[in-house]
């Protein structure tokens, strides 16, 4: 697992380079670039391989120590977790911008941590440039002129790294087992960081009540109960014309990156604020690209307790005293949550009805109450994504369970199923072959979902079908002749 390896940690400030490094040394495009400071804000590791040696790499955001905003300081208490548990750290300086008091500034941070750390000196783009980075000696540490946007000079950091941590050989690892992905998607500010910390019991990504405090999407692997999780913490997914930054309109792509990567989505709904268009548009996107689907309805607590003080102001009114006998007074204490509940339930149903497979849990990510009930859920909806039928099973239920009879069509000619088979898991897809070249009624293959799900369940995760015109059989030639 990748917290067994040696961690090498960049640090900076902003707008330096690290996210580009970053994206360099693992040879992947995780984190965001753009040249708007202060984009990278949680933790984001990956992995580096040099002449067969393994790294954990991670990206920090940004450091500023002094600053006061809520944001920055969050940022520098999820780069000391980082730093807690490096083996070597990598201070990234502008070469362009030369020396600065804050660069100073965080190589002192640096030292007090003990920890070994040598300076990348970025932007150095031509061997004509590589003077400027000779004030970095000041510091008293290795320096290493680099541009991370080309990777020239990354070998010479790398070999360095190599020589001061221990590292583990990157053999041809065995067969992993089977890790449950799962993505938390959702509108910005409805939670999703909250829920990422109490699924993995720290706090792995930066909460705050600002929307849009995440940008890039934030992995982080648990083990539970023997089974392997990835989960993704992505960005607030928003329309195109409501994002402005360039920053955020990456952080949506990579928002559907992430879910397009994920077995099982966890799309976070605001229990306050209801089932809004942008949360049936960020459901389409999980349906269509085939993921499972657990809908979490958070801040369920702050719900019940508008529900209930709203009930209160109606039985104050003159039409909510109508409704009580003479002289019965309200009393909150008998606020029925559980209908509330399954009232909600209803409502949700009727917005999302292309979810109707998609079970539906209630928590509050910030208590923890209810957030027990996920982690069962998402183990159902992962098995249900990979089961796979056999092909006699399937003909037997078509043939002795079904009545096809009963399946709408507007065409006049009956269809006929002749043979299915499953051709694929994740999503479960099944072959069929009819007597009609073209695609099935939505209604009839809406019926056929049903009679299979009603036989099979596929709980949380969507069923696709793919249909085939099987060709009438040739007249035997004996046949033919005697009508001729």
């Amino acid at each position: 697992m990748a917290d067994l390896l040696p961690s090498l940690v960049i640090v900076g400030r902003p707008n330096v380079g690290k996210s580009t490094l970053f994206n360099r040394l693992t040879g992947t495009r995780r984190s965001i670039v753009t040249n708007e400071p202060g984009i990278t804000r949680d933790r984001i590791y990956g992995k580096a391989e040099w002449r067969g040696r393994a790294l954990e790499v991670v990206d920090t955001g940004g450091l500023v120590p002094d600053d006061r905003a809520l944001i920055p300081q969050e940022i520098l208490r999820q780069a000391h977790v980082a730093i807690k548990k490096a083996a070597l750290l990598v201070l990234v300086v502008d070469s362009q911008a030369g020396l600065t008091p804050l660069d100073e500034e965080l190589a002192r941070l640096l030292r007090t941590t003990g920890k070994p750390f040598v300076i990348a000196v970025n932007k150095v783009d031509a061997m004509s440039q590589e003077s400027n980075a000779a004030v970095f000696h000041r510091i008293g540490v290795p320096i290493f002129p680099i541009a991370a946007e080309h990777g020239t000079g990354v070998d010479d950091l790398l070999d360095s790294a190599l020589a001061q941590v221990s590292v583990v050989a990157s053999v041809e690892e065995d067969k992993q087992p089977d890790v449950i992905e799962v993505a938390i998607i959702g509108r910005p500010n409805v939670g999703k960081s909250t829920l990422l910390n109490r699924m993995v019991g720290e706090e792995r990504s930066i909460v705050s009540p600002i929307p849009g405090t995440t940008m890039d999407n934030v992995d982080t692997e648990i083990t539970r109960d023997g089974r392997d999780y990835r989960f993704v913490d992505t960005a607030g997914i928003r329309r195109k014309g409501k994002t402005t930054l360039v920053a955020e309109k990456l952080s949506v792509v990579m928002a559907r990156r992430g879910l397009e990567r994920c077995d099982v989505a966890l799309l976070v709904v605001d229990g306050e604020q209801g089932v809004t268009q942008g949360d049936a548009q960020i459901a389409s996107y999980a349906e269509e690209s085939g993921r499972s689907v657990v809908i979490v309805i958070n801040k369920w607590d702050l719900a019940v307790v508008a529900a209930r003080d709203a009930a209160s102001r109606d039985a104050a009114t003159a039409k909510g005293k109508s409704k009580r006998a003479p002289g019965e007074q309200h009393k909150p204490e008998n606020f029925d949550s559980g209908r509330l509940m399954f009232d909600y339930e209803k409502m949700i149903r009727a917005k999302l009805k292309f979810l109707s497979y998609a079970p539906i849990v209630f928590l509050s990510a910030k208590s923890g109450e209810r957030a027990e009930k996920l982690y069962p859920l998402i183990n159902q909806c992962w098995e249900a994504r990979r089961r796979r039928i056999a092909t006699p099973a399937l003909n037997n239920w078509l043939k002795e369970e079904v009545d096809l009879q009963r399946g709408t069509t507007p065409k006049a000619r009956p269809v006929r199923i002749y043979y299915i088979t499953q051709a694929k898991i994740g999503p479960p897809t099944f072959l069929i072959f009819t007597n009609q070249k073209a695609p099935l009624h939505f209604s009839y293959q809406r019926f056929l979902e049903n009679e299979l799900r009603a036989k099979y369940d596929f709980i949380g995760t969507p069923v696709r079908f793919i249909q085939r015109l099987r060709k009438r059989e040739k007249r035997s030639a004996g046949g033919d002749g005697d009508r001729d």
